[in-house]
Parts: C-alpha cells; sequence; structure tokens
C-alpha cells in the first residue's frame, strides 16, 4: 500500500528525508535567484514567457507539497528544467552562447539550444505524470503509465505551441521577438518531436531507477508515519 504524503505529520522527518528536502530547497532557491538575475535580458517578453513556467511550477510545488511530495530526483530534474529555461529567457534562444559554442565547433547555422529546452520539456514531465499516475492513482500497468505520461507531456507541448501561434498571428514586434523559429517553417514540429524524444528517453533510460526511488521514498514516509504515531 502506497503511504499518502499529508498523512504524514511535518514534524515527523527523518534524517535522511530532511537531508533530500534541505537540497532540493536549496536548488529550487537557485533557481528563483537565478530567474530573478536574468530580469535583465535582452528581449523582456521572451524572459516573460520563458519564466511563466518557472513562476508556475514553483510555487504549485510548494502548495501542492501535502498532497504531492515527489522523489528527490525529480526535483532536481525540475530544478535543472528551470535552469534551462531561465538560461534561454535571458539570453533568448537564439543567442545562448553554449548554443553559439556548438555552432562555432560543428559549422552549424542554427542555434540549437531550444532543441534541448524542447527535449527536457518531454524529458522532465513525462517522468512528473509517471510518478504521479503511480503513486496517486490505481493504475499499475506500467505501459499504460508511460504511455499516458507520453500523451499528457505531448498534450501540454502542443499546447504551448499553440500559445506561439497565436502570438504569432498578433503581429508587432512583440511576436517577432517572442516566436523564436529562427526562420525554421517547421520550428513547431521540430519542437514537439524533440519533445517526444525526450519523454520517449526519459522512460527508455529512467524508468528503473525512478522506480526504485518511488519505493525508497514511500519507505521513508512509511518510516516516518511510524514513527510519528510511536512518538504520539
Amino acid at each position: 500500500m502506497t503511504t499518502r504524503t499529508d498523512d504524514v505529520l511535518p514534524s515527523s522527518v527523518l534524517p535522511s528525508e530532511m537531508s533530500d528536502r534541505s537540497m532540493v530547497r536549496l536548488f529550487l532557491a537557485i533557481a528563483v535567484a537565478a530567474g530573478a538575475a536574468s530580469i535583465h535580458s535582452v528581449s523582456t517578453s521572451v524572459w516573460a514567457l520563458e519564466v511563466i513556467p518557472v513562476a508556475i511550477v514553483l510555487p504549485l510545488l510548494w502548495f501542492t507539497r501535502r498532497w504531492m511530495r515527489f522523489t528527490p530526483l525529480l526535483y532536481w530534474l525540475i530544478a535543472g528544467h528551470c535552469m534551462i529555461l531561465i538560461i534561454g529567457s535571458h539570453w533568448t534562444y537564439e543567442h545562448v552562447p553554449l548554443g553559439e559554442w556548438i555552432n562555432h565547433q560543428l559549422g552549424w547555422k542554427r542555434n540549437n539550444y531550444d532543441r534541448l529546452g524542447h527535449f527536457t520539456q518531454g524529458f522532465v514531465p513525462a517522468l512528473a505524470v509517471r510518478e504521479i499516475l503511480i503513486r496517486r492513482t490505481e493504475l499499475t500497468k506500467r505501459r499504460m503509465i508511460g504511455l499516458l505520461s507520453v500523451f499528457v507531456t505531448m498534450g501540454a507541448s502542443a499546447i504551448y505551441e499553440l500559445v506561439e501561434m497565436f502570438l504569432s498571428l498578433s503581429g508587432g514586434g512583440y511576436a517577432a521577438t517572442h516566436v523564436d523559429d529562427q526562420g525554421d517553417i517547421w520550428d513547431p514540429e521540430w519542437d514537439m518531436f524533440f519533445c517526444l524524444c525526450g519523454s520517449l528517453t526519459a522512460l527508455a533510460l529512467m524508468s528503473r531507477l525512478h522506480d526504485r526511488r518511488i519505493a525508497a521514498a514511500d519507505g521513508t514516509l512509511a518510516a516516518t508515519a511510524a514513527a510519528g504515531s510511536q512518538s504520539r
């Protein structure tokens, strides 16, 4: 039986869990600080759109922490994804120095840092959806869980592309700087393709490790609940 995180008293925390949570809070705090530091960006409009997901996800993780306390592994991945978005928002994806350096080394013309962003847009959310389905639903078949994880992730990616499309149709300089397609008419399709690649890669490479981390987290929560009951 899976132990519900909201049944655990906040005061009943094992040392190992406290260590993991402290590290996660530190990394998320760094992400928040990086977001604030990136305000002075090349394009305010690009910064706003790219930081919006971070501004939504971080408070959401905090306010839902009693209902769903993710594994430390996933918190680290979420924090890393936030950093990728923040870096892209600061320089705009077309001008991120890492992408320009890679172009110089490989002779590419297009800055493909945004492809990394969309790959992680599939990689990290797919694992987040997977963990919610495993720990908060009655689903037990891993293939169905994996399939739903990909579908939900791709649906979110498609919605994001639709938002960019509406911004593009709005016209004006705002849209020109916001939709960072770098002249590629197939940019939305490529974005969703890399998101699909990211989600499939996450499920293929991380599922076993993710299962172990989920089992360890549930075991820790069960031990925490038991320790809290004995203390009362």
